[in-house]
């Protein structure tokens, strides 16, 4: 295992693979670890897979869980304890609490697209890091999210005050939000507790489809025009410490090649832009 594990982010694979594929295509590829959603763990539950034998197929493949993803729509000033979507996000954010814990991973991806005021956020941010109580709360900010940029994320992370709340730095959402090392002035190092590289491309976009951009037509690291070699000295120079490097590289045209495919391109453009600009992370 590197000093800073590796990780295939959960997208990158897609949603429909096989637990035992997905395990397998990623250390064939040299990753030291996967990324997974609720609904990939749900699906291999339906699957038949059992947790013990979810276990069993990652010590076997040495290989393991390093990220647990993606608790949202934690802010609903107008929710009741009994509305179905309420019920629904529940179940879903136990179920990510039990990844989280059974995988032994110490931190949460959560994100939020719903437009709340920055007050009904920073509470229900703070009720969220309560909830999850041992395990870190990562903050991923979004352009076309409730959660747009950094500084907004921080502000969050900040009025919650827990010390288990804490953000995600994703190069996407860097390059698209147009953020540069002067909006990392103020955040603490040690309040990003993870960072996912990929690539942009030149266009975005348009802003009403942003989104569709991000889970769509994302490039692999160094392969396009957001400067991720610029992104991760940024984050160097300023100190940041992540528990864990993930490469989210959300590709239609990648997947088309196959999943091992896309596996190896993702993984070797990481490691060469890594080297080139924080080649202690692998160490």
């Amino acid at each position: 295992m590197r000093k800073v594990p590796l990780t295939i982010s959960s997208f990158t694979l897609g949603t429909e693979i096989d637990f035992e594929e997905r395990v397998k295509a990623a250390k064939a590829a040299g990753f030291d670890g996967i990324g997974i959603r609720a609904e990939t763990y749900m699906l291999a539950v339906k699957q038949g897979y059992s947790d013990e034998r979810m276990l069993e197929i990652l010590e076997e493949n040495d290989m393991k869980v390093t990220e647990v993803e993606y608790i949202t729509m934690w802010t609903d000033p107008n929710k009741t304890a009994e509305a179905p979507s309420t019920l629904l996000q529940q179940f879903k954010e136990q179920t990510i609490y039990h990844m989280a814990r059974l995988f032994g991973v110490g931190h949460i991806n959560c994100g939020l697209m719903e437009m709340d005021s920055l007050e009904v956020q920073i509470q229900a941010f703070k009720e969220l890091c309560e909830r999850s109580k041992e395990l870190a709360i990562g903050l991923e900010f979004m352009p076309y999210s409730g959660v747009p940029d950094l500084k907004t994320a921080w502000e969050i992370v900040k009025g919650a005050d827990c010390d288990n709340a804490m953000l995600i730095l994703d190069t996407w959402h860097w390059a698209r939000a147009e953020m540069t090392a002067e909006d990392l002035k103020g955040v603490p190092a040690e309040k990003v507790v993870s960072i996912q590289i990929c690539d942009v491309l030149e266009r975005p976009y348009p802003k009403p489809i942003l989104r569709e951009e991000s889970l769509h037509d994302r490039l692999c690291p160094g392969t396009g025009w957001g400067d991720t070699v610029g992104f991760l000295k940024a984050l160097k120079e300023h100190g940041i410490n992540p528990r864990v490097v993930g490469t989210e590289v959300i590709s239609d045209n990648n997947l088309e090649l196959g999943y091992q495919k896309a596996a190896q391109m993702n993984y070797d453009t990481s490691i060469d832009v890594i080297k080139q600009a924080w080649p202690e992370l692998l160490d």
